[in-house]
């Protein structure tokens, strides 16, 4: 059952490899992208989530519906329309952070849909960790068309649907409802690819490939999928979205890291302290209730 408040330290530390994951996963989807067309991509990355462990691991006990709709959301939704917007509309540093919109959206939907409530703390850490996002974004360098920003935000919506589809659910088996789930990923991004990016791009783009390209299409399957989402499902059917959530905001200061490594993109005074008040946010969230319960005894 979902515990009310907090993270135990096992489940935290787990909450943050997936965002370490997660973060650095936005250098993975630009090499990917300087061959492969974004659709295609997407569509690689799901085909091979499905295949082969379909074979090897049942369907979960969940209806065929659940598994459609976070397949959809997820797959066609969060990261078909992701992939297209950094393409060309928006950098990788920029998408990571407006990406993390989708903790507002995951938040308010468990508040209109399973009747959540959000404790005073938890939207002191959210305003905290979001005033961090807010320092970063104010220093970039706005390399984003309307386009690009409208895409993420569809996309991020589709994230957080995709949340409350997987709390819903329950699956017992997150490893067979993720990989289950991509059964229906597949089919729209096949369409999707087919119609907008065409048969000859997809090809070619396929065939130019190097082996750099389809390491990243197994790290976008196998540690981005199978792992995190996998893992991120399992920590939100323990806790409530308020909870869980806002961790996500790790996904932008873990990208900023990946982009000063392997980008060489240097890290001014503004970045450490948008990542000093994005974790102060994330402490308070994540602290907040053991300290008080300290006092109170």
């Amino acid at each position: 059952m979902p515990t009310r408040h907090g993270l135990p330290p096992t489940h935290l530390l787990l909450a943050i490899a997936i965002m370490a994951v997660w973060g650095t996963n936005f250098v993975v989807i630009k090499l990917a992208l300087a061959h492969l067309a974004p659709l295609t991509f997407a569509l690689l990355r799901f085909f091979f989530v499905f295949v082969p462990l379909a074979f090897f691991i049942p369907r979960p006990q969940v209806a065929w519906s659940d598994l459609a709709a976070y397949g959809i959301l997820i797959g066609a939704g969060q990261f078909g329309i992701l992939f297209t917007a950094m393409r060309s509309d928006i950098t990788p540093g920029l998408a990571s952070l407006v990406i993390q919109t989708q903790v507002f959206f995951t938040i308010g939907l468990s508040m209109w849909l399973n009747g959540e409530k959000v404790a005073p703390y938890q939207i002191g850490a959210l305003l905290l960790a979001t005033a961090g996002l807010l320092t970063i974004m104010a220093h970039t360098d706005g390399s984003a068309t309307p386009l690009g920003l409208g895409l993420v935000l569809v996309a991020a919506l589709s994230w957080a649907l995709g949340n409350i589809a997987v709390r819903r659910a329950q699956p017992e088996n997150m490893l067979s409802y993720v990989v289950w789930s991509a059964l229906f990923s597949v089919p729209p991004l096949a369409g999707f690819a087919l119609v907008i990016e065409g048969p000859e791009r997809m090809a070619s783009g396929i065939a130019a490939a190097d082996s750099w390209t389809w390491a990243a299409v197994a790290w976008q399957s196998i540690g981005n999928t199978m792992f995190g989402y996998v893992a991120w499902g399992w920590l939100l059917n323990r806790h409530p979205s308020a909870t869980v959530a806002p961790l996500a905001l790790l996904v932008p200061v873990f990208g900023l890291g990946a982009s000063a490594l392997f980008l060489n993109e240097p890290l001014q005074l503004w970045k450490l302290v948008a990542f000093l008040l994005v974790m102060a946010g994330l402490s308070l969230g994540m602290f907040w209730p053991r300290i008080r319960q300290g006092w109170i005894r």
